[in-house]
């Protein structure tokens, strides 16, 4: 048996089909995986995240902590609230985790990180934050439902009731608001998410976790499972960490080169000298997108081939229920052309590379 979430006898209850993920016991799907990631696309979908980790970090020299600790770079967050995407590298550059921070005041960001590389991370964070004197606060009090999809932010306004929405309801996409003393305790309502939707990611304590499930289901907002999350991600380009990048890649390798703050050329983080390296002389492998011509499925580990010459491997490959076809990540030689071959049980079928994303908002992208 796995850790459990609070949502745990709700998911069997509405009869989710539960699985092993990172150690935790987590619904992959509640029935069809296809419609589920269709309801996301077109109506309301809420997901179980509580297996992230949510890390308060707070001192004096927070930000100068976490100009070091990141590759992107917090002095971008001019305003409170704001959220930013970033890798948290090691000392050779390579991808420890990927995370988004919150800046709520000068002494008080939040960050939020995978639960499959909890341990390492914390390690990490507090191993670098003992120079800095910045305390680090594991929030495990506390939970995360996602609320996804065009309609979600007003169904979920619906469930959050008229006061919290009131101080919610204009909070601008890539932002935090806190409330205090809702019907919920004290939460935060973040407009992020891991789909290509718009919506919200709501931190809540434990103990309403279940009541606030109920209240979303009441708004016909449709439980979702860890499958559809990720034909959603795949679908809007989002990695996933474990597959499309880990500890053996570079952000340069795995797309991410838009995530790492270049300037100012003095801001010293962790892994730069490598990067900067590696920026210089450029890449032998890159992550891109792959879409199938013909029939087939795309899956994790496969080999993709150009002019018969093996040149690289599938790291994240689905159905797309959106664009009708299979779609995926590839890190392959970064000289690649327009099209390659994917050998898919002992044929080698035509696949056309393409820059993700796939589908965002209701629409395909490509």
């Amino acid at each position: 048996m796995g850790k459990r979430t609070p949502l745990y006898d709700m998911h069997i209850s509405q009869g989710a089909r539960m699985v092993d993920f990172g150690g935790w016991d987590m619904p992959i799907n509640y029935g069809s995986q296809i419609q589920e990631h269709h309801v996301v696309r077109n109506d309301a979908g809420m997901f179980d995240v509580s297996h992230m980790t949510i890390v308060d970090l707070t001192g004096d020299k927070v930000r100068e902590f976490l100009r070091y600790l990141l590759a992107n770079n917090v002095d971008r967050l001019k305003d409170k609230g704001k959220a930013l995407y970033s890798c948290m590298l090691t000392e050779q550059g390579t991808v420890i985790d990927d995370l988004i921070v919150y800046y709520v005041d000068d002494n008080f960001y939040r960050m939020v990180v995978n639960s499959s590389t909890r341990e390492k991370d914390l390690a990490w964070i507090n191993k670098q934050a003992e120079k800095f004197n910045v305390s680090v606060t594991v929030r495990d009090e506390l939970t995360m439902i996602a609320v996804q999809g065009p309609n979600a932010r007003d169904k979920a306004h619906l469930a959050l009731g008229k006061d919290t929405t009131a101080q919610v309801k204009d909070t601008a996409v890539f932002f935090i608001r806190f409330v205090s003393d809702s019907s919920l305790g004290d939460i935060a309502v973040a407009r992020t998410g891991y789909t290509g939707e718009d919506g919200y990611e709501i931190m809540l304590p434990k103990e309403h976790a279940s009541t606030f499930w109920a209240k979303l289901a009441e708004q016909e907002v449709t439980p979702c499972g860890l499958g559809a999350r990720d034909t959603l991600r795949l679908e809007a380009g989002m990695n996933l960490y474990g597959s499309d990048m880990d500890e053996s890649t570079t952000p340069l390798e795995a797309a991410l080169a838009w995530t790492v703050a270049w300037e100012p050329a003095d801001r010293d983080f962790i892994g730069r000298a490598v990067l900067d390296k590696q920026r210089a002389e450029g890449v032998d492998k890159k992550l891109v997108g792959l879409v199938l011509e013909d029939k087939g499925v795309l899956r994790n580990h496969q080999t993709v081939f150009v002019d018969g010459l093996e040149a690289g491997e599938i790291t994240s490959g689905s159905f797309s229920p959106t664009v009708g076809k299979a779609i995926a990540f590839a890190r392959v030689s970064s000289n690649i052309g327009d099209t390659c071959k994917v050998e898919i049980r002992g044929k080698q079928l035509t696949a056309k590379v393409v820059k993700p994303p796939f589908a965002r908002n209701g629409k395909v992208c490509i």
